[in-house]
């Protein structure tokens, strides 16, 4: 299937997702510095926009960095910012309790929230690699008590440097499934995150385009919020997976490498 890219190129911004798009775990993507290359010479607008919670823009800016991209901080926005800025406005000065990375308690701090572990706001989770049965139960204990769910994403997997690795929703599940309370979840396809985006990227939706891995988060955020989408193959969603949703992207491509090019081609 041979795609014509001309209308995509003429798009004035792009919000991008890392995991699956940018990188697996620490491994830079065939045909990324490319795409980022070409974003620069034909002067677009872009945001790396990620359901991740654990890094703040510095620290993403840094890896990307490390990878051999220079990307400043200003061009990242993370589902644990937009957590903050929900909560901050829901309950200003609130307090919380974190199950989750630095990237995500310094955004809770610097939004004006405080850390409480006896009577909080709000239960705040996010990806975390020391998660432990005491967090589970103490957080189990408190939305108990009173404090409502808050989860940064709804992605129950992620795309890993050995494959696919439990993500958000998946970790949260048994507070989920011992309280029997749903959490709210911020992050893509939460419409929410989506107007944080473009709002930074300060365009109107028919100007912009999402670019992901994920039909489930990043197309349907997209759809939802009347954006074109591109869905890539490099990471979760695949075109055997495809036929799973009753909703199709407008764009489908190998990888990011594909989008400077005028044509893309992509097998059934």
């Amino acid at each position: 299937m041979k795609t014509n890219l001309e209308a995509l190129h003429n798009k004035k911004a792009f919000i991008c997702d890392m995991d699956g798009v940018i990188y697996h775990g620490n491994r830079l993507l065939p045909g990324v510095p490319e795409f980022t290359n070409w974003l620069h010479e034909n002067k677009k607008d872009f945001l790396f926009l990620t359901n991740s919670s654990e890094r703040a823009p510095r620290e993403l800016a840094q890896k990307l960095a490390r990878m051999g991209l220079d990307i400043s901080e200003d061009h990242f926005y993370t589902s644990a910012l937009a957590t903050a800025s929900f909560l901050a406005s829901q309950c200003p000065g609130g307090s919380v309790y974190v199950i989750g990375e630095p990237g995500l308690v310094n955004a809770l701090y610097d939004a004006g929230l405080s850390m409480n572990d006896y009577n909080p706001d709000y239960v705040v989770f996010g990806e975390t690699r020391s998660l432990s049965y005491e967090k589970i139960e103490r957080a189990v204990e408190l939305v108990f008590k009173g404090a409502k769910l808050i989860g940064t994403n709804s992605d129950i997997t992620a795309p890993g440097e050995r494959g696919i690795i439990p993500a958000c929703r998946a970790l949260i599940s048994p507070i989920e499934l011992a309280t029997n309370r749903s959490a709210y979840y911020i992050g893509k396809p939460n419409p929410l995150i989506m107007r944080h985006a473009l709002k930074a990227l300060a365009c109107h939706r028919a100007e912009a385009a999402i670019i992901g891995d994920r039909m489930d988060t990043d197309i349907i955020a997209g759809i939802e919020s009347e954006l074109d989408t591109v869905l890539v193959l490099s990471g979760v969603s695949s075109m055997n997976t495809l036929n799973d949703f009753p909703y199709r992207p407008s764009y489908i491509l190998n990888g990011v490498g594909d989008i400077p090019k005028d044509f893309a081609e992509v097998g059934e």
